[in-house]
């Protein structure tokens, strides 16, 4: 289909628009970050590093940054196994409810994270009876991030040849042996693009995680939510909003490769 003069250029002006809608906002923070105006008066007055040495240096940034990456990688591996395991029953057998099962795990992605993050919190204090603590949030976490997962897989597997196991297991390959030596290499960039979106997922989540954490625990997001309004600590907010967008950009960029990549290597 080819569009008008008029047509390509007012979608360029609704392009335009909606990206700087969405990405001004996030240019401002980026810019106050190096704000020398505690008030973040505009245009900056001047451009300075302190806001950035003093975020280096807080004790609490520090440490709601090391439990983000430890919720993140345990919650990515959890979801790597189950979104892993889950996409091979659902892509190569046939069962009984097969389709329910598809949407019922695709579902926690769906939902508002204040219906998953209340659901979660009541299952986990009145009907398990835990107390909440890093382990619930890894828990959370890994029940949407699994998504990530089983959506990257499945995508693979649906374009992979199924005769290349059929022969392996035709020359006595086990079921392991097959997966490990004929499907793992075919789906191993899948897993890794699906890691890293469930790795960015997890690391800048803040609903659920509100819901499912100790209250003496706290992630990045967390520390910024309970600091946002502090006088004394809004410019180091910035900051690590900052650090925030840059660390959810990369994994996102690097899937984003690895899917191209494996496009074009087919």
């Amino acid at each position: 289909m080819r569009l008008s003069q008029a047509s390509r250029w007012t979608m360029g002006v609704i392009t335009a628009i909606v990206l700087a809608f969405i990405y001004v906002p996030l240019l401002l923070v980026l810019i106050n970050s190096f704000n020398s105006d505690r008030a973040f008066g505009w245009p900056p007055k001047g451009f300075t590093f302190e806001w950035w040495s003093r975020a280096a240096q807080n004790e609490g940034v520090r440490a709601a940054l090391a439990t983000s990456v430890e919720v993140a990688i345990v919650a990515t591996a959890v979801s790597l196994v189950l979104g892993t395991m889950l996409a091979l029953a659902l892509q190569r057998y046939s069962f009984f409810g097969k389709q329910t099962i598809n949407m019922l795990a695709i579902l926690p992605i769906a939902l508002p994270g204040i219906i998953t993050g209340i659901a979660l919190n009541n299952f986990f204090t009145t009907i398990m009876g835990l107390s909440l603590s890093l382990w619930t949030v890894i828990i959370a976490h890994a029940t949407f991030c699994m998504v990530t997962v089983l959506n990257n897989t499945q995508a693979r597997l649906q374009q992979m040849n199924s005769r290349l196991e059929e022969a392996s297991a035709d020359l006595g390959a086990g079921v392991f042996r097959t997966f490990w030596s004929v499907t793992f290499p075919q789906m191993r960039s899948a897993l890794l693009a699906g890691g890293l979106l469930s790795f960015a997922l997890s690391f800048d989540e803040i609903i659920v995680t509100t819901f499912t954490i100790g209250a003496s625990d706290q992630t990045l997001p967390v520390w910024i939510l309970q600091n946002l309004f502090r006088p004394n600590q809004a410019p180091i907010v910035n900051v690590v909003a900052v650090f925030l967008i840059v660390v959810s950009i990369i994994p996102i960029w690097l899937a984003q490769r690895l899917s191209d990549n494996s496009s074009l290597g087919r």
